[in-house]
């Protein structure tokens, strides 16, 4: 477990950072493609979660670069709801609560701006860490999983 969140560093990105393509390259090995498609669509512009009310968040530890994550406007759903995205976090990193300080960011972030957050995750491990992030499971074609907000979020202190 990280022995305090001042060894982390959140920051929102707004270009690809260094330490990118190692994250990638790890993905892969796990058999993960989406940040392959994360930099494939950034540097053709299709997605730079640069829309009003997204973003994309680096976590740095000891200024290393250990997971990313994106917020957009969820093309599957109706206005007003949001989509995880992209959420990777080094595998060495993992066990730490790396994912959840990332996710709980991004929720900061989303909540003053959406009513809903969706994400889809194919894997046991990930339904199971965003079921303790406190996302709900749903029965959806584009969607495994819901956030609903209340509106008492305020926005992140960074943004």
């Amino acid at each position: 477990m990280i022995k305090s969140a001042q060894e982390l560093t959140v920051r929102q990105l707004s270009e690809l950072p260094p330490g990118i393509l190692q994250l990638e390259a790890e993905s892969v090995t796990e058999g993960f493609r989406f940040l392959t498609r994360l930099i494939s669509d950034w540097k053709n512009g299709a997605n730079r979660f640069d829309q009003p009310g997204e973003c994309f968040l680096g976590v740095f530890r000891h200024g290393h670069l250990i997971a990313v994550g994106g917020l957009s406007y969820d093309p599957y759903a109706g206005p007003g709801v949001g989509r995880l995205r992209r959420v990777y976090v080094r595998r060495a990193s993992r066990r730490l609560e790396v994912g959840r300080f990332l996710v709980e960011h991004l929720l900061k972030h989303a909540a003053p701006r959406f009513r809903a957050v969706r994400l889809s995750t194919d894997t046991p491990e990930g339904a199971t860490f965003y079921l303790r992030c406190g996302f709900e499971p749903i029965q959806d074609d584009f969607a495994t999983h819901v956030k609903l907000f209340e509106r008492t979020m305020k926005p992140a202190p960074y943004l």
